[in-house]
Formats: structure tokens, sequence, C-alpha cells
């Protein structure tokens, strides 16, 4: 029986409509040793949607899963013609302010870790260190048979060489870096194979409907042990990937801090949820801690 992805949940109606005191990410950050979890809310504004806030891409778009993507030929060649024309732009994303701010708590030694549930590679490029890419990442490709592992950069140079004439135009990009088609643009659209062993390649992420690596899992909860509190930033914690880690904070009675426009699933853990734009909240911590941050012109 196949697993369909969870993309949605109902909130109550005794959740908390959020506040705008930033002062308790503050005290947590000055205290030190921050675990920050973050979302796709982190880099909307960056350009790059998230899933689930308003103008989100699940109103419109369903993501592959893993399930489908092993399934059949037809359902990989519309994932990687989505997907290549979605990497000419989700490549060429910048950090936002966001990012800066969480690899300037980074630099300033007011963190002990960043989890991220993207894909996107954002927090590296602004500069933090040893992130968990909870989700892997789309700079890299795995071959399913062999488990070879390769650049997306060198994968995309081949679909260019293999697909000279595709010219469709999309719309819109996801988060995952999927871009809308048609199955009429999609066309005849050629995939290649692994160079080692001539197996199918995947991006190294993790699909709705596959499990994250337990060793991935357990590193991330040895991270949730060690901080004495748990920032979330831009996450709506809708699925148990991300959910997991909050619980556990709180079942171990740690601070849960919450930065996010709309209501979470995490909340009701939470001792405070703060409804601002990320950018602008996370900028707006920086200051109030003297914290310099770099700018738009330091980013990758």
């Amino acid at each position: 029986m196949r697993m369909r992805p969870t993309l949605s949940w109902t909130p109550t109606d005794d959740l908390s409509p959020g506040t705008t005191d930033l002062e308790p990410v503050a005290d947590a950050l000055r205290t030190g040793g921050v675990l920050v979890l973050s979302g796709a809310g982190i880099s909307t504004e960056s350009g790059i949607p998230d899933y689930r806030g308003e103008g989100g891409s699940l109103s419109r778009h369903t993501p592959m899963t893993y399930q489908d993507f092993t399934a059949g030929a037809q359902a990989r060649r519309r994932y990687w013609a989505r997907s290549h024309l979605g990497w000419r732009t989700f490549g060429r994303a910048r950090p936002n302010a966001g990012h800066r701010a969480v690899a300037a708590f980074g630099r300033h030694g007011l963190l002990s870790g960043v989890i991220t549930q993207n894909v996107d590679g954002l927090h590296q490029a602004a500069g933090s260190e040893g992130v968990v890419e909870l989700h892997g990442g789309l700079d890299r490709v795995v071959c399913l048979t062999c488990g070879a592992f390769s650049l997306r950069r060198e994968l995309a140079r081949r679909l260019e060489e293999a697909n000279a004439g595709f010219g469709a135009v999309s719309a819109a990009i996801n988060p995952d870096g999927d871009a809308d088609l048609t199955d009429e643009q999609v066309g005849d659209f050629r995939v290649v194979p692994c160079t080692v062993c001539g197996g199918i390649l995947k991006p190294d992420v993790v699909f709705f409907g596959e499990a994250v690596p337990p060793r991935r899992v357990e590193h991330c909860r040895d991270l949730v042990r060690e901080a004495p509190s748990l920032l979330v930033l831009g996450s709506s914690l809708t699925v148990m990937s991300g959910l997991r880690f909050v619980r556990q904070a709180a079942q171990a009675g740690k601070p849960v801090l919450i930065v996010n426009r709309d209501v979470t699933r995490g909340d009701r853990h939470a001792v405070s949820r703060i409804a601002l734009p990320l950018g602008t909240a996370l900028a707006t911590v920086a200051g109030l801690l003297g914290v310099p941050v770099d700018d738009e012109a330091a980013g990758r």
C-alpha cells in the first residue's frame, strides 16, 4: 500500500494568534546554546515559496512522492523536466536577512546548531556552519542503484545537452525546486542515467512519503538533548520530521519558541509564537542583541 504524504492539518480553535514580542527570542539567544530548526518560511523572502502559507505551493501543486518517483519512468520524466527547469531559478536564489541573521548568531556563539527542513542550501550560503539538512540538499544527486553521489550542476549540464530544444516556461517554482509544467510541456524530455552504473538518478533529498535517514534523525535528537532551548523559524511543523523535535524539547522541559506568521502544529508546545515576517523579526532581534548582520552583498 502506498503511503500518501501529510500535506495539511486542521488547527484547533484554542491556538493563540501569536504575539509580536521578540524579547523572549532575544533572551534565549542571550543565554546562548539555542538550537535553530528552520522551515520553508525562512526562504520565502529569497523568492522560494513555502508549502502551506498564504499562496503556498500546495494550493496548486502536489509534490512528487518517493513511491511515484520509483514506480515508473514517466513519473521520473515529469519530475526531472520540471526540476531541471526549476533549478535554473532555484539555483540563483540568494540568502535573505533571515538567513544572514542566523549566520550572525552562529558567528557570535549564540547557537548550538542549525537543523533545516529546507533543501535550498541558503543557510550555508549565508555563512552558517555545520547545518544539518534534515531533508537533504538539491545541490547533490544520488544513484538509487549503486549509491554514487554527484553534483547537481553536473547533472544540469548533462540534461541541457540531452534536451537542447527544451524551452518550456513555468509560471511558478516550488519549495522543492520543482516547477509547474503541463504534460504537454514535459513532452519527450530525456532523463539521463548514472554515469557510473547506468542506474536511476534521484536528487539527494527526502521526498514526501520517504523516511529521513535514521542516523540523521538520531543526530538531530542529540542536538535537541544538548541544547537549552529550541527556536523554530518559518515552519508550520505539519510533518512529523520537524514536529518530533519540538515535542522532544517540550517533553524535556526546554523552552520552545516559534517565529512563524501563521499558526503551527507545534504551537501548543511553545512558550511563545511570534507572528512576524522572518527577515524583519530576526534583523530586529540582532539589533536588540547588538549583533551585526552581513549586508546582502556578502551572501552567495
